[in-house]
């Protein structure tokens, strides 16, 4: 079993400008003792040419410096990139300096000779406030996108084992890959992975790779520095930085273009990031859960996704039920689905009628759980009163005593309930076979064909 890992803390990527050798060597030698990755310049100048070319976490700079001094270099430091904190360094004599620094925006600062303990004690609050950040952009995000998903809900036997597999995988640090039709809970799931996991208290960032324009795709994953491409006007974090600690959740990852792929594998090979226009990589500690409804075999095969890419993605696989199959789950999941909007409701009896019970169970659900979600969203909005009703129902849905085998038809043949299952159906949908076929679970040529046999056996 994979040795369960706590997040590691927070690297700092810090940019340290003094003009005096053995302060530079010091710091060369012990912040990365302390974990984080150091650049030294030996002034102001050569400062801020390193801002115009990387990007940084702090900035630790000496006030007093020949040529550009230190309150030059943090306002050039802020004009590229907003989010930097500054510590700066100043004799005793130059506390007024150091107040002017702090109005420009400075984290804080430190009288020379400073004790190695208090740095350290200065960066760990850096890290925290950048973390803070990462956390508020992180609920940004999920606020832009939040869909009211249900909670995993179901008694099926497929659904008690998915959650038997989430529950395992859950706190270790392996990739998941989780994969499922449209509308299955794909992003449900990988909630779960990350609420059941060790990063619980740090952040959850769901992208879905296919709707990300093909142009920007690296930048919105990496970041990109001031300038880097026309309409880059500040450094900006890419979403493995702001998952920084958490969990990463790639939807759809199989839309990536194949230099996006080989972008994101070396990412999962190094543990590195780069962001676009920058010279210099950093790390990150994100946990990586991908989704996706295709088939990556058959994608390798016809060369649409790389091998390795899927070897490094697919370590532990989730396989989510689709909900035709799980017709015994659809009850409770349209009780939780109505609680919604209806919270008074307690139970599922309160919550639907007989009649409707029927009818969503006998529906095909080529859309999942997202269709069951939208269905229910209709019938709250129609019905004036509970319990709802199938006639409060969309009527593409049909109608449960023609998609159901009632008991006039004993003595039929299968033939020809057959027959007038597929009538009805079509009746229900206007026509419309292709809804029809969706509907019924057979392909269009099966449903086609067994018209045209039907057809000639009449004419016969």
């Amino acid at each position: 079993m994979e040795k369960k890992q706590q997040p590691k803390q927070k690297s700092l990527r810090v940019l340290f400008a003094d003009d005096e050798l053995h302060l530079q060597e010091l710091i060369a030698a012990e912040l990365p003792r302390m974990g984080h990755v150091v650049t030294v310049c030996p002034d102001g100048k050569a400062a801020a040419k390193e801002l115009e070319e990387n990007s940084y976490d702090c900035l630790l700079v000496d006030l007093d410096m020949p040529g550009l001094n230190g309150i030059d270099v943090i306002k050039k430091a802020k004009s590229v990139s907003p989010t930097i904190e500054a510590i700066v360094l100043t004799g005793k004599g130059s506390t007024e300096s150091a107040i002017a620094a702090l109005k420009l925006g400075a984290f804080d600062y430190l009288v020379k000779p400073c004790r190695l303990v208090e740095l350290k004690t200065l960066l760990q609050k850096v890290a925290a406030r950048l973390e803070l950040t990462n956390r508020i952009h992180s609920l940004e995000l999920q606020l832009q996108t939040a869909q009211g998903t249900p909670k995993m809900v179901g008694n099926d036997r497929s659904m008690q084992k998915v959650k038997a597999l989430l529950e395992k995988v859950a706190p270790t640090n392996s990739t998941v890959l989780i994969h499922g039709e449209t509308g299955t809970g794909k992003e449900l799931a990988a909630r779960m992975v990350h609420e059941l996991s060790l990063r619980v208290k740090q952040n959850f960032v769901a992208v879905n790779c296919g709707a990300l324009p093909e142009n920007l795709i690296e930048s919105e994953l990496f970041g990109h520095r001031k300038g880097a491409f026309t309409g880059a006007d500040e450094h900006r974090k890419g979403l493995f930085e702001v998952a920084d600690g958490g969990t990463l959740f790639l939807d759809e990852v199989a839309e990536l273009p194949k230099a996006t792929q080989a972008s994101l594998l070396r990412v999962l090979e190094s543990g590195e990031v780069r962001r676009v226009g920058d010279s210099q990589p950093f790390k990150v500690d994100v946990r990586i859960v991908c989704a996706t409804h295709r088939n990556l075999e058959q994608m390798v095969a016809d060369g649409e996704f790389r091998q390795d890419l899927m070897y490094r993605i697919n370590t532990f696989v989730v396989d989510l039920p689709v909900l035709r199959d799980r017709v015994s789950d659809i009850p409770e999941l349209a009780f939780h689905l109505l609680k919604r909007t209806r919270p008074e409701i307690q139970t599922v009896a309160q919550a639907f009628d007989q009649s409707a019970i029927e009818l969503l169970q006998s529906h095909h659900w080529p859309g999942n759980i997202r269709e069951l979600a939208n269905v229910i969203e209709h019938a709250s909005i129609l019905s004036d009163r509970l319990p709802i009703s199938a006639s409060d129902l969309p009527t593409h849905l049909g109608q449960p005593s023609t998609l159901l085998l009632p008991v006039r038809n004993v003595g039929k043949s299968l033939r020809e309930i057959e027959m007038e299952t597929i009538y009805a159906t079509l009746d229900s949908l206007n026509g419309n076979k292709t809804a029809a076929a969706q509907q019924l679970g057979i392909s269009l040529k099966t449903l086609y064909n067994k018209l045209n046999s039907d057809t000639h056996r009449r004419a016969a």
